[in-house]
């Protein structure tokens, strides 16, 4: 078969439930077009009623509320915020828009997610150099939660406030409770590839119903009460719109299948793949529930036979979309000279995903023999039999 006619298997398309078009029709008919409205408020109140938090504040995207959030705890220029480093850029951008520094913490194997070995560390230098950062930003990297427990206990024998960034763990939980509700801030990303999705929009959560509050009021521009425009400090254009709260209703709505159809894809891969000594999945802590947002594996390429680099490039001439794991921040240009601590003295681990590491298509829009297609395309560039 031609490439040409083999349909494109993209690695998390957006998957609407059918329901959209109602909550959006609501808004087209009350004429809640711009920025808030009944959607917004509703949306906001069901994210918090699902992840079990006292409040909730939609805004335009995950970084919004990330920037929001440091703002919220008095990040200043020269502090330092710690940050994973194996994650997207947009985690740590907002540091550089509070003109602060950040500081960036390796990996561990048995969640791919933030190091506590290598934050007690950077918590114990900064101690001693008498300069603790504003807050630690942990990220839950492909849906699978860090050690939060070790995680939490650090921060609190410090006293370092933490930014939980669960934007690809909607749907997840950590010993029972949600992902993102273990911080001072839990940060919701709702782009067109994530679990659900409002085609670009983010959610920040807190116990904290003033910081909510107070979020609400710099996402739109920092208006003070008044008839005419008053403003006494900076704000920002950061509210969601009413039509695209409208999408989240629905999309919330079916959260829970999304997970199931995101773990069952997991459960075929793992199926099809597990004999093959070469590749190993992305591990799920116990007493965690991930919702395998994406199933990412590693390939030892000297077993395999062939690179990382060469099973993506194979798999895109067969019209599949293919990704390594995130490049770590500490390695991007952007954030050359930054400060970096290994998970141990001679292991950095969050580099060896990176060389090691494929996410899979895992679209819940895929279907059962679309993702055969995939499986049939990895066992024959790994060689194995079909």
């Amino acid at each position: 078969m031609l490439q040409a006619e083999k349909k494109r298997i993209y690695l998390s398309a957006p998957h609407m439930s059918g329901n959209e078009q109602k909550y959006i029709q609501e808004a087209f008919e009350t004429n809640w077009i711009a920025p808030l409205g009944p959607n917004v408020d509703e949306f906001e109140k069901a994210i918090a009623e699902t992840v079990g938090v006292n409040d909730a504040a939609a805004v335009s995207s995950g970084t919004a509320a990330i920037h929001l959030a440091l703002q919220l705890l008095g990040v200043q220029q020269g502090d330092s915020v710690f940050c994973s480093t194996l994650t997207f850029v947009a985690s740590a951008n907002p540091i550089r828009y509070m003109n602060a520094e950040p500081v960036f913490i390796d990996s561990e194997p048995d969640t791919w997610n933030m190091s506590p070995k290598a934050l007690s560390r950077a918590l114990q230098e900064a101690k001693e150099k008498e300069k603790m950062p504003k807050a630690v930003i942990v990220v839950n990297l492909y849906g699978q939660s860090a050690k939060m427990d070790e995680i939490m206990q650090l921060c609190n024998q410090y006293g370092v406030p933490v930014i939980e960034d669960a934007a690809e763990s909607l749907g997840s939980y950590y010993k029972g409770k949600a992902s993102g509700t273990f911080g001072a801030f839990g940060v919701y990303s709702f782009n067109g590839n994530k679990i659900i999705t409002t085609s670009g929009g983010g959610m920040l959560i807190s116990n904290d119903t003033e910081a909510i509050q107070k979020a609400r009021f710099l996402s739109t521009q920092a208006r003070d009460e008044a008839v005419h425009y008053e403003h006494s400090q900076m704000g920002y254009n950061y509210r969601m719109s009413n039509i695209l709260a409208g999408i989240g209703r629905a999309q919330l709505e079916v959260l829970q299948d999304r997970v199931e159809k995101k773990r069952a894809i997991f459960d075929r891969y793992t199926d099809a793949l597990t004999d093959i000594s070469s590749v190993t999945f992305m591990p799920e802590l116990k007493e965690t529930y991930s919702n395998r947002w994406l199933t990412v594996i590693t390939v030892d390429e000297e077993r395999a036979g062939v690179s990382v680099s060469d099973i993506i490039t194979y798999l895109d001439r067969e019209n599949i979309e293919a990704r390594p794991v995130w490049k770590p921040l500490h390695m991007q240009p952007v954030f050359k000279g930054c400060t970096y601590y290994t998970h141990e003295e001679n292991r950095d681990f969050s580099e060896t995903l990176f060389r090691t590491g494929i996410c899979l298509p895992s679209g819940t829009g895929m279907l059962d023999e679309e993702q055969q297609r995939v499986i049939s395309s990895l066992l024959h560039v790994l060689a194995v039999p079909v």
